[in-house]
């Protein structure tokens, strides 16, 4: 299935530790969908979607509702998405993706956590392109349903990887084709599971086991920080 699928299964992507943290998380993606494109779900595509992420992972349908409220009122605070790039110890590459509604403190925390552990904040620009900006969609199959055929029209609508799992259609494409693809789905009628954003390494570099002790050390520091959404990198580990 290609170099990005073994790196998906050799990988274990950093989840958050706790569901307090995945509900915060989920509630300000949702407040910056709606801040963008409106509170309602029918016309707000990025909003379906985190709704359905909501749901996957047992997020309250009342904290969904409470987010999207919160995001209407003027007094709300204004978060904003915001990503940075820089370098870890040993040189690996490192890009966060943010959540934050204060961009100083985020900076000021960001830049300490690369500069403690040997690394540094870089400009846009500097680790980016040593990334493809994947999308990821999770639908659940149907009775009868001829993979191969979906997978040529699914090509048509932006994919580049589909295949089963668990009674699961996973299906990738570019970041670009999220679009495109949803609404594949949804005029299909598939049940939507979940859809992600990710970041895959075109290149990696290989740690030892002590130099993999204190690059995990940077990353545990990135992933205690509530501003944090995603951590991507070109470790080995």
């Amino acid at each position: 299935m290609g170099r990005a699928f073994e790196y998906r299964k050799a990988t274990k992507l950093k989840r958050w530790g706790t569901m307090a943290k995945t509900f915060t998380k989920i509630g300000r993606e949702i407040t910056t969908a709606v801040k963008e494109s409106g509170p309602d779900p029918k016309a707000n595509p990025r909003l379906r979607v985190l709704i359905q992420n909501a749901k996957a992972a047992n997020m309250p349908k009342d904290n969904v509702e409470r987010a999207i409220k919160k995001a209407t009122e003027k007094d709300q605070e204004d978060w904003k998405e915001v990503v940075f790039e820089g370098y870890g110890p040993f040189g690996v590459a490192v890009l966060v993706e943010t959540t934050t509604n204060n961009n100083t403190r985020t900076v000021g925390a960001v830049r300490s956590y690369f500069s403690k552990a040997g690394g540094s904040l870089g400009t846009t620009g500097s680790v980016d392109y040593m990334f493809e900006h994947n999308c990821h969609f999770k639908v659940k199959s149907k009775e009868g349903l001829d993979l191969e055929e979906l997978e040529l029209e699914m090509i048509d609508a932006g994919a580049n990887e589909i295949f089963e799992e668990e009674g699961n259609i996973i299906i990738y494409g570019d970041f670009g084709s999220f679009g495109s693809i949803q609404a594949f789905l949804e005029e299909n009628e598939f049940e939507l599971v979940s859809a992600e954003f990710e970041r895959i390494p075109t290149t990696t570099k290989k740690l030892s086991e002590e130099e993999t002790v204190k690059f995990e050390k940077m990353l545990g520091k990135f992933e205690e920080d509530d501003d944090v959404v995603n951590v991507y990198h070109t470790a080995e580990l």
